[in-house]
């Protein structure tokens, strides 16, 4: 008589105590990132225009959250629908997802991978802000950043990292946001910008940052914060990639501040703050998704390579004439297309996966994936990004008028000034504002 037939059913995952209370902590290093980057950016402007560069990073955060919470997170990640988007009904307002359900294949609740994934969400848009300084109403900026995450933040992060994505399927590999972040943010704004136009003065008037201490303050946050965004996309710590990838972090951008700051030696005779914390942010873009493949050797090379080409990216607005404010394109889109297409050359196949690059052996076959993720998504997030401007644009208006541009966009849109000088003269009617804060000396009514 034959033996009956004994199945086994497979052991539930285990909740993991470690790896939960790790991505909740990383969670809360990538929600720094975005005031971080508010100071980065807020410092980079003029004077007149710093709560408004403040408050377009922190009006992301309420928008994003609300519309991840009701159906973002479903659409990025919730089942696949054509490899282009996701659905899952029972995660609208997180309504059928229970405390202890396990995100697919790890051990941490789906909770945790969701509050984790929502801070990406939220500093994707934030990241736009920069390139648009100056010149758009608070209003339209608010729709814009509902209507772009729900029509392209949330379809492009399914295309990479939803299960069943074309990019996911592909083989593109993007640990933390080269493509779904740094290349989506910075098509975007160029997208944007070729629509509203420039800024009044551009190319005429100074635009100096009016806070080089607020600059380097924000480079440090994100600095700090991107840890949690970089060594938390492995979402666990079991088997040593995230440390990889956090060893990395910060070795690909000391190497880029680095080298960003020898080109600015050698083409302009000074070592700048604003080179050192700029070189910096492109290293961690650069790294994001290339981290977890390359050995640190390579992110050495990756974040050097995007140090010197970022450096040279960013002159080119005045060459071909866009008025990309705070050099989002410069950084984000150029430093994200780097870091993703040196994984083709880098991937030492000893990281995430046993992917090998071309100086490892590998080919270019990795190489042609990671071009068709790049430009899909470039393409994509530059086009949609665009119309959405355009019809913003010609429906409510994206400018503010010229006269509330030049006066100052912090009054006019916010009834607010970044700093009360009225007392700096002990009581004084009027007082002087020095040359360099908000352009040229001027007088101010108290």
């Amino acid at each position: 008589m034959a033996p009956a037939a004994i199945t086994l059913a497979a052991a539930a995952p285990k909740l993991s105590a470690a790896n939960t209370g790790f991505m909740l902590i990383c969670s809360a290093l990538v929600l720094l990132m975005t005031p971080g980057l508010a100071f980065f950016y807020g410092g980079m402007v003029r004077v007149k225009s710093t709560l408004n560069m403040l408050m377009m990073s922190f009006i992301s955060i309420g928008i994003v959250t609300l519309l991840w919470v009701l159906y973002g997170f479903s659409l990025a990640f919730g089942t696949d629908k054509g490899s282009l988007i996701g659905w899952t009904s029972g995660w609208v307002g997180l309504s059928d997802i229970g405390t202890t359900d396990i995100w697919d294949g790890y051990n941490i609740p789906v909770l945790a991978f969701m509050v984790f994934q929502m801070m990406f969400a939220i500093i994707t848009p934030a990241l736009i802000s920069g390139a648009l300084a100056d010149r758009v109403k608070f209003s339209a900026w608010a729709l814009f950043v509902a209507l772009w995450a729900t029509v392209v933040y949330f379809p492009v992060a399914h295309w990479v990292w939803g299960a069943g994505g074309w990019a996911f399927d592909l083989g593109v590999i993007d640990f933390a946001g080269g493509t779904a972040v740094h290349i989506n943010a910075g098509a975007a704004a160029l997208g944007v910008i070729l629509v509203i136009g420039k800024r009044v003065g551009f190319k005429k008037d100074p635009m100096r940052p009016h806070s080089l201490p607020l600059v380097m303050l924000g480079s440090g946050l994100l600095w700090f914060g991107w840890f949690g965004f970089n060594a938390g996309s492995w979402l666990g710590n079991d088997d040593g990639v995230g440390t990889l990838m956090f060893v990395n972090t910060q070795v690909a951008t000391a190497a880029a501040m680095i080298a960003w700051l020898i080109y600015e030696k050698i083409r302009h005779g000074a070592f700048t703050t604003l080179g050192a914390a700029s070189g910096a942010v492109a290293g961690l873009v650069a790294i994001t998704p290339s981290g977890g493949a390359v050995s640190p050797l390579g992110a050495i090379a990756v974040g050097a390579i995007a140090g010197v080409l970022c450096a040279m990216a960013v002159g080119l607005k005045y060459k071909f004439g866009y008025d990309d404010s705070l050099d989002v394109v410069g950084v984000h889109m150029v430093g994200g297309v780097i870091g993703s297409l040196l994984i083709g050359f880098f991937a030492s196949g000893k990281g995430q996966s046993e992917v090998k690059g071309l100086f490892y052996g590998g080919g270019l076959d990795q190489f042609w994936k990671q071009c068709a993720g790049v430009f899909a998504v470039l393409f994509y997030s530059l086009v949609v990004s665009a119309i959405l401007a355009f019809l913003l644009d010609k429906t409510i208006g994206m400018r503010v008028p010229e006269d509330d541009e030049i006066a100052g966009i912090d009054q006019a849109e916010h009834a607010e000034t970044a700093y009360d000088f009225s007392g700096a003269g002990g009581g004084a009617a009027r007082t002087s504002v020095p040359a360099g804060v908000g352009g040229a000396s001027k007088k101010v009514d108290a």
